[in-house]
């Protein structure tokens, strides 16, 4: 396949591509223009990388969105006017995960993959979320840079980055300056796809099952946090006995 400038060198696929795959960008991958997108590291049109993002997000495994700060925090309107919208891309894939990065610091010493995507090990909560599409939006820049070469690096996981500025030449898929109205395009993309016929994931067989099993597991845990809390929270109530030996 060619890269963006037409020479057949390199692709921007899904990993694992080792421990420092290069920069797309000096492999001679270059960033969109308006009306553009990138799928694989080729340049196309805006509405072919909506499309692709689509069907990897309807038919890969346990497809997630990364919301970042710049739309998880209502900090003005356009946020919020961002953030309904990405709601309303999520409600177009079945079996899809939000897993929100309301904060980028590192979190030692323990990390829980299943809260947060942390910046020293973003391919942790893939790998624990068994994630193999994703897409990445409100997210700085210079986080998502650094975190989509490192996903690439490890893992199998189709990134897609939904960009407010210049778009990301190290994941999958990109589309530059999304906006609400490019983000709208994106969900009628998921519409159109289904409408073509595909099956999306979590509605096949596997999938079906998987989910079912990933249900049953954290009903389970829920039940037995349920079945300790009146114990612990017995002790809360009555203190510590601080001559008790």
């Amino acid at each position: 396949m060619a890269t963006a400038t037409g020479t057949p060198r390199y692709q921007v696929l899904p990993g694992p591509e080792g421990l420092l795959p290069p920069s797309a960008c000096a492999m001679g991958v270059v960033l969109p223009q308006d009306g553009e997108g990138l799928v694989e590291g080729v340049l196309v049109s805006e509405d072919k990388a909506f499309k692709a993002a689509a069907r990897a997000m309807l038919t890969r495994r346990n497809p997630t969105l990364f919301p970042g700060p710049l739309v998880v925090w209502a900090w003005n309107k356009h946020t919020q006017e961002k953030a309904s919208v990405v709601l309303e891309i999520a409600a177009e894939i079945p079996g899809v995960k939000i897993i929100p990065m309301p904060d980028y610091r590192p979190i030692y010493p323990k990390i829980d993959p299943e809260a947060v995507i942390n910046p020293c090990h973003p391919n942790l909560t893939i790998w624990h979320n068994k994630i193999e599409a994703c897409i990445f939006v409100g997210v700085h820049c210079h986080f998502a840079n650094v975190t989509l070469k490192m996903v690439r690096a490890g893992t199998n996981c189709y990134t897609i980055a939904l960009c407010a500025e210049a778009g990301h030449e190290d994941a999958m898929a990109s589309v530059p300056r999304c906006g609400t109205e490019k983000l709208h395009k994106m969900v009628e993309a998921l519409r159109q796809v289904k409408k073509e016929g595909l099956t999306p994931w979590a509605l096949t067989p596997d999938g079906k099952r998987e989910l079912a099993a990933e249900r049953a597991q954290k009903k389970k845990q829920r039940e037995a946090i349920a079945a300790a809390a009146p114990q612990f929270a017995h002790e809360l109530v009555a203190g510590l006995d601080e001559n008790e030996e």
